[in-house]
């Protein structure tokens, strides 16, 4: 029924905010080696788990014939500030190292020097991630295409779908992004 969509979308909002707002690129200078490991796996199972419910609740909205009821704003905007928010601070820092911060404060590098001194390898859980990410990215042009979207969420869209052209390494994100701000265009 209707009302226990309602209240599984409310319940996966609530698993979208816990791993909404956290930073996987720790580094805690006084915790040893394997502290930092274990945390950086706590943080990144609880960001992961996120990322299954904004798929959940994405998958959900975009199913046919949902009842008005399932298109909680609320929860659509919780979906996009984790989209952004791991975007910007887990994955573009992972795949373009122009995009980093250097813990130590070092000389600032060009974006040319930095792309050159960076390593390609990526942990199997960040490829994941992204993965994830790019399946939201896509699942959200989907939802535009079916329920109207406020004119605020509408710009954060927007951006989320601009910003990775200007992120290197990227590709399968940015052929999700150009879906999502077709989508938008065509708004």
């Amino acid at each position: 029924s209707t009302d226990k969509t309602v209240k599984v979308l409310n319940i996966l909002e609530k698993n979208i905010q816990d791993g909404s707002k956290l930073s996987t690129l720790l580094n805690h200078n006084n915790d040893t080696e394997d502290e930092e490991r274990l945390w950086r796996d706590l943080i990144m199972e609880r960001v992961t788990k996120s990322a299954d419910a904004c798929l959940t609740a994405i998958n959900i909205m975009t199913s046919p014939n949902m009842p008005k009821a399932v298109y909680i704003e609320d929860v659509i905007e919780r979906v996009i500030q984790y989209t952004k928010f791991h975007l910007q601070n887990t994955l573009y820092p992972q795949y373009d190292p122009v995009y980093r911060v250097d813990p130590h404060g070092g000389g600032v590098l060009s974006s040319k020097a930095k792309r050159a001194k960076c390593s390609t390898h990526k942990q199997r859980v960040i490829v994941m991630l992204y993965n994830k990410v790019c399946d939201i990215v896509s699942s959200l042009s989907e939802l535009l295409e079916i329920q109207l979207l406020t004119d605020t969420t509408i710009l954060q869209v927007s951006s989320m779908g601009i910003t990775p052209f200007f992120v290197e390494n990227v590709s399968e994100l940015q052929l999700c992004a150009i879906k999502l701000v077709t989508a938008v265009s065509t708004f």
